[in-house]
């Protein structure tokens, strides 16, 4: 069984996400004590919260499979797998069309390989929808044009200070969604880039791309006064500009506010710095810009939709097909086993005769093999004809349930 733990922006805002995220790990750490999963992928976005488990030993109606936060989704096999492919094909992103999950998609399972936690089951799983992203990509005109969480960054900005030519940007964090929002500013005729990161050698490469100018963490304190507009995405566990902070620093008598936008999850921006005249949005502001690129691909979305709809089809005929070689193999291993203790028998037998055992062995290989094709191309036939009562039947017999 595939079950599928989430929190999103479908149904939850920033603040909501940020919570639910701690309930959604405590649920996902007690499935795994209590039933000892060991095949599993963690997917965490700015927008995102999900787990992707694969056992055999939970049930659809275990209590564990439950919450009492009302923002967790639980979904089971096919509808799991859908949203996969969906979120692979940036259909379940706030910016519809969006390329960036891809890549983290990618990311994690990446990461789930290297910790042993992706099996044979989720490796397909995975592998499939990476393809289908890929595939809907290629087909369609879904992620035509700048679409992104940072391109919709700016364009907010810009919704609120209008042409942000001849105006001074400052952008904390030089990570993933520190590029997507300096790739949207490369476009701009800006007077002045900043780029500020923890790590100093980020932010030089990312301020090189834009002709900025790199500035030290610690030195924020300066150039904060001077920034008609302050971008921050980082990753750090806390926020990193807090009322105090800003409150010290901020000019009282600058002509227009300063505009902040954080698209960091966790915020990045204490939401008590607007009592200090300060303009601040976050992830859940960007939903009207978002609303407005997904009206623009309607006809995209529904092409993208065929596309999965097919894709999940031939996900199916290889799970089918994998299973039934799981079963195949262990069929083979007993027919091995036995053709071994009577090839042993009858040497012993014919202890005598020259060469006996060689002609033993060679014969009782080939009738072990010539039965066990017949086998293996009727139980394929039999799950492609999805006649699972057979197939249950010979996994009983070979102890496989």
């Amino acid at each position: 069984m595939i079950i599928n733990l989430r929190v999103d922006h479908k149904i939850a805002d920033i603040e909501t996400m940020e919570n639910t995220a701690k309930d959604l790990k405590k649920l996902f750490n007690k499935l795994k004590e209590e039933f000892d999963i060991q095949e599993y992928v963690e997917i965490d976005t700015c927008n995102r919260n999900e787990y992707y488990i694969n056992t055999d030993i939970c049930s659809y109606e275990h209590d564990y499979l439950s919450s009492e936060n009302e923002n967790i989704i639980i979904h089971y096999d096919e509808t799991a797998i859908i949203h996969l492919f969906r979120m692979t094909s940036g259909l379940e992103s706030m910016i519809i069309g969006e390329d960036q999950i891809l890549g983290q998609i990618k990311s994690a399972k990446k990461k789930s390989v290297e910790e042993n936690h992706c099996g044979k089951i989720l490796e397909t799983l995975f592998t499939k929808a990476i393809h289908v992203g890929q595939v809907v990509r290629q087909k369609t005109n879904i992620n035509r044009g700048s679409v992104s969480i940072g391109s919709a960054a700016v364009d907010l900005a810009e919704e609120n200070l209008g042409n942000l030519e001849d105006k001074h940007v400052l952008v904390i964090g030089a990570g993933k969604m520190g590029k997507l929002v300096a790739k949207a500013l490369s476009e701009k005729n800006l007077k002045a880039i900043f780029v500020a990161n923890r790590t100093y050698y980020r932010a030089v490469r990312l301020a090189e791309e834009l002709n900025g100018k790199t500035i030290l963490f610690d030195e924020l304190n300066q150039y904060l006064p001077s920034a008609d507009v302050i971008i921050s995405a980082t990753g750090a566990p806390h926020s990193i500009l807090t009322k105090e902070r800003i409150g010290n620093i901020i000019n009282s008598e600058k002509a227009s506010p300063i505009i902040m936008i954080d698209i960091a999850n966790p915020r990045d921006i204490e939401e008590d710095v607007e009592e200090l005249g300060v303009k601040l949005f976050n992830i859940d502001d960007l939903r009207g810009i978002a609303d407005k690129n997904k009206k623009l691909r309607e006809n995209e979305v529904t092409e993208a939709e065929k596309i999965i709809d097919s894709e999940f089809k031939l996900l199916n005929n290889s799970f089918k097909l994998l299973e039934i070689e799981n079963l195949l193999a262990n069929i083979r291993l007993s027919m091995e086993d036995i053709r071994m203790k009577e090839a042993q028998k009858a040497t012993s037998k014919l202890s005598d005769v020259e060469g006996s055992t060689k002609i033993i062995d060679n014969m009782s290989r080939s009738i072990v093999n010539k039965i066990f094709h017949d086998i293996s191309t009727n139980m394929k036939k039999t799950a492609e004809e999805e006649d699972y009562d057979v197939i249950k039947t010979l996994k009983c017999i070979f102890n496989e349930e």
